[in-house]
């Protein structure tokens, strides 16, 4: 049972969040501000991931990458990814199923969110692969999911990493994200 004050916490659902202006993010009924704009070096890493993406998926016919978009986990749960890929068919407005790869870019603040509420959320989702990006140390720490938890693949700094996606494998040369 949670702490009582608890209680007295407004609980935002779906519904509140799409009135909203601005980047937010909902983790179990929380609100959490999208701001400050990544900085550019953040904006750069994260167009790197996604021109890589692209190309390593040009041949996969299932999969394909992304760049922030909402993914609704439930009705109190909103979060938007850094980069990401989906190997399955999405029509609507938002997601409704995990990727099978996501990336977030650490920022001061959004460090601990993705460090500690979105390695659990995505876990217990079933996200096959996370991977955490540290600008500042030019470090990838990469987690694969292992029945069921998250075990750490390697520190990337130059290293490749072997994605295995169910419909294709990547093989990802961490060397090219850096801005």
């Amino acid at each position: 049972m949670g702490h009582p004050r608890d209680q007295d916490l407004p609980h935002y659902t779906y519904e509140d969040y799409v009135q909203w202006e601005g980047r937010w993010e909902l983790i179990d009924g929380i609100p959490y501000a999208m701001t400050p704009a990544p900085s550019i070096e953040h904006q750069a890493i994260s167009n790197n991931i996604s021109w890589l993406l692209k190309d390593l998926l040009a041949e996969c016919e299932e999969c394909r990458a992304l760049l922030p978009v909402d993914w609704k986990i439930d009705e109190d749960t909103v979060v938007q990814p850094d980069n990401l890929v989906i190997c399955h068919h999405e029509a609507g407005a938002y997601l409704s199923k995990a990727p099978v790869l996501i990336f977030e870019i650490l920022a001061k603040s959004t460090a601990s969110k993705d460090k500690n509420s979105k390695f659990n959320l995505y876990e217990k989702e079933g996200v096959r692969h996370y991977v955490i990006v540290d600008p500042g140390e030019q470090l990838a720490k990469v987690y694969s999911l292992r029945e069921g938890k998250y075990i750490k693949v390697v520190d990337a700094t130059d290293e490749r990493c072997d994605f295995d996606l169910g419909k294709c494998r990547i093989n990802f040369d961490f060397s090219k994200i850096w801005a």
